[in-house]
């Protein structure tokens, strides 16, 4: 179509302001913080009814590709070696001939770039013959197709923080409320002086330590480790814990019979997909003689002036198998003066910068150095010798020590 100039001024003006107009909607909707789904409904109008695109798909860049528009196109829409495929277009480019299922239906790609990298691609196609559509549409569309991509690509970065924040918010509660789980209160006493240290790798942790007195001179010592990191570990050890808890609130039980009702436990929560490491002893303050069961756990450290016994008898851990198919009890006397330290594998299992694991020789040695000291100042150097091993690295496992003294 030809045009006077006085014609052609007034449709250019025209056309000039449409696109302003346009811009201005869409940048309103922005700042009015619209959903997703409306601003796609204002592009979409724009680019039909405003710029005659009766065809055209809109392939957005998130985590991975996916097509937040299609409008006139009825075929499937593969997306699965999109990168590959369009990577060949940095600039909008005509479409004459390819082999794509997609690209040979559509005239024109409007490719969107952010930082070098491919944010959009807008595949276009009009009723009108390409050239004799107006130049300045595709160039509008690129810049319209730009903006709506950040603006979509804003709104997925602030719902995400969102969500990071959410999550953060509701591990801090969950990091309170475990605290809460452990013994508020060790006792220190001329029977006994207890002491525990624990470094979760993370906001909440997989590692568990009680006490439980059961009377007077009787009392329940343990130590958990389930294997896994993070939220579901750590709730799983929220439940064993009530579960023990819970068993020795109502009554007594022989230690085989309470490891096969926690085994139990554990199979039914977690389906044999975790399994827990737990060491528990029964100790008579009164008699001085101590039965306990290992359940797959770390050696707890028995230390009487020089020697060195390292509780091993008990059975396979917690959740490994649907019943549990031998539970040997160990029985001992203590001593006056014996030192009792019972710790998880992010304790021995620490690596230096050189890969070289801490190990329970060199725990050994601490304990039987420090151990005349009160059992909170020997669990304190033994975390600053930790520290010291591991430099600048982080721990990499929950850390926990839980430390007696019998005299």
């Amino acid at each position: 179509m030809r045009f006077s100039n006085t014609a052609d001024i007034d449709y250019q003006l025209e056309l000039k302001d449409t696109k302003l107009h346009s811009l201005l909607e869409i940048t309103n909707a922005i700042n009015s913080d619209y959903p997703v789904e409306q601003l796609l409904k204002i592009y979409s109008f724009i680019l039909k009814e405003q710029l005659n695109f009766n065809k055209f798909l809109l392939l957005h860049s998130q985590e991975e590709w996916n097509c937040l528009i299609k409008i006139g196109f009825k075929g499937k829409t593969d997306l699965t070696n999109i990168q590959e495929n369009f990577k060949r277009f940095k600039e909008i480019t005509l479409v004459e001939s390819s082999n794509s299922p997609i690209l040979k239906e559509f005239q024109a790609v409007i490719p969107v770039y952010h930082l070098e990298k491919p944010l959009a691609y807008l595949l276009i196609s009009t009723n009108l013959k390409i050239e004799n559509l107006e130049p300045s549409h595709f160039s509008f569309a690129q810049t319209l197709t730009n903006i709506i991509s950040v603006a979509v690509e804003n709104k997925r970065l602030v719902r995400q923080n969102l969500i990071k924040q959410r999550i953060s918010k509701e591990l801090e509660v969950a990091s309170e409320m475990q605290k809460l789980l452990f013994p508020s209160e060790l006792p220190s006493n001329r029977k006994m002086d207890l002491s525990a240290k624990y470094v979760p790798r993370h906001a909440i942790g997989g590692d568990y330590y009680d006490f439980i007195p059961l009377g007077d001179d009787e009392y329940m010592i343990c130590i958990a480790d389930v294997s896994g990191k993070g939220i579901s570990a750590a709730l799983l050890m929220a439940n064993f814990q009530a579960t023990i808890r819970t068993l020795f609130k109502y009554q007594r039980f022989e230690l085989p019979f309470l490891l096969e009702e926690l085994n139990s436990k554990v199979i039914k929560s977690t389906k044999g997909e975790k399994f827990i490491t737990f060491f528990i002893a029964h100790y008579n303050a009164f008699t001085r003689k101590m039965k306990y069961v290992n359940a797959g756990h770390n050696h707890p450290i028995l230390l009487n002036g020089r020697k060195v016994t390292l509780l091993k008898e008990g059975c396979i851990g917690l959740g490994m198998l649907d019943e549990l198919p031998y539970v040997n009890v160990g029985k001992l006397e203590l001593k006056p003066n014996t030192t009792f330290v019972l710790y998880t594998d992010g304790v021995v299992e620490l690596e230096n910068d050189e890969g070289e694991q801490f190990g329970s020789e060199r725990l050994i040695k601490n304990i039987q150095a420090y151990s005349p000291l009160k059992m909170e100042d020997m669990n304190n150097i033994i975390f600053s010798k930790l520290d010291d091993w591991r430099g600048d690295l982080n721990f990499v496992d929950d850390t926990a020590i839980f430390s007696c003294k019998f005299f």
